[in-house]
């Protein structure tokens, strides 16, 4: 069988991805520059309400969560942590917060009532009662920001037609094993480049764990939390409801951080996974069409195939500086920290084989509970879920 006219083909994607790559750049440095607005000097801020559903002791939990408890912020504030099980060792790191932050109001929900398949948004569902004022802000409990995160949160929140407010984030590696900085690479280099395209060519709407701040008239509106109990795709879609008011989701001009814990290759495929599943849920167009952006993995393979010319490697090198390029780019306009650059090709060739894997089944691993995703995108559980759909053999 002839297969020299492959070859063309990938080299010609990756010559499209260099293009993505270099073009996602300058939409980094532009995002990073826009004004931001603020809110009036001395005037009263809204009181705020942040809510963090936690499940199970995760490395630097502790110093994660602190990070929201440590808030350059004058206006009241209430922190709401939720678990479902009164066993959770969670409850001892909000404990020791509660300690060392007697002047902060901190409110701890232990509930094990399910509401639905999905197990972070019964827990919302749970500490949703107990939310005291006016505007609520959801962050994941790996976050970590700055000391002036909810005053600028809610400074563009403030701003007219927004009805909800999302936050850019950028990898953190909690220790310097590989994995980590493989974690914290995924999104810095394919995450954050693709958001940054699809949001600049208003291809991309999107919402994100990473913070989702809204009133609590507008949770109320929509239905709360219950409106997306078995939805896979949770922040998306409280981000479409409240869209759904008439407004729009602001994402402000920073970038906040997400810890990155992995130790061992497994964890990292299948979290990565359940990211990749849930974007092909949320837009399988766009997703396939993503392919693009994995320019380096594409010219190798377009390199190695049949017919390829002696310009091929020279295509593959050229790939390999735009990523490099672009990384460099978006951690000079974020102020990120630099990554060990050498790890960028093993990087990108796991990202396209975790992005291929994600074609092939529904299955999907959260919190060490097994899911089925259905065509709409819902969460069925399934506790006997083969791994060997979560993980490519060696």
């Amino acid at each position: 069988m002839d297969l020299t006219w492959l070859s063309p083909i990938f080299l010609l994607l990756a010559v499209v991805g260099c293009v993505y790559g270099l073009t996602s750049a300058w939409l980094g440095g532009r995002f990073a520059a826009k004004p931001a607005p603020r809110l009036p000097e001395g005037a009263a801020r809204p009181s705020v309400t942040i809510l963090k559903p936690l499940c199970g002791l995760e490395p630097n939990l502790y110093q994660n969560l602190e990070t929201f408890c440590r808030q350059d912020y004058p206006g009241p504030v209430q922190v709401v942590f939720g678990v479902q099980n009164a066993a959770d060792p969670a409850i001892g790191v909000v404990e020791r917060l509660r300690e060392a932050h007697p002047d902060l109001r901190i409110d701890l929900v232990i509930d094990a009532r399910q509401h639905g398949s999905n197990r972070k948004v019964s827990n919302l569902i749970n500490m949703a009662e107990h939310v005291a004022h006016a505007v609520i802000v959801l962050a994941d409990s790996d976050m970590v920001v700055a000391p002036d995160y909810l005053e600028r949160v809610v400074a563009e929140l403030s701003q007219p037609g927004v009805t909800g407010v999302t936050c850019l984030y950028h990898g953190v590696p909690a220790n310097r094993g590989v994995y980590a900085h493989l974690s914290a690479l995924a999104i810095d280099v394919q995450f954050l480049p693709n958001v940054l395209m699809g949001t600049g060519l208003g291809l991309a709407k999107p919402c994100f764990g990473s913070t989702i701040a809204f009133t609590a008239e507008s949770l109320s509106r929509i239905g709360g939390f219950q409106r997306i109990r078995n939805d896979l795709a949770d922040d998306y879609e409280l981000g479409e409801a409240l869209r759904g008011l008439g407004g729009r989701i602001a994402i402000p001009n920073f970038s906040i951080g997400h810890t990155c814990v992995d130790t061992e290759i497994p964890g990292l495929w299948r979290h990565e996974l359940r990211w990749n599943r849930t974007i092909r849920n949320v837009d399988p167009a766009g997703y396939a069409g993503s392919v693009v952006t994995h320019a380096f993995p594409l010219a190798l393979i377009g390199a190695l195939l049949p017919g390829a010319g002696s310009g091929a490697l020279a295509v593959a090198a050229l790939a390999l500086a735009c990523r490099v390029l672009l990384c460099i780019r978006l951690e000079r306009a974020f102020g990120l920290q630099p990554h060990p650059y050498w790890l960028l090709p093993i990087r990108d060739i796991l990202s396209f084989m975790n992005f291929s894997w994600g074609f092939v089944s529904g299955a999907v691993t959260w919190k060490g509970h097994d899911y089925r995703v259905v065509a709409d995108g819902t969460l069925i559980p399934e506790a006997q879920l083969s791994k060997d759909a979560e993980a490519p053999t060696a």
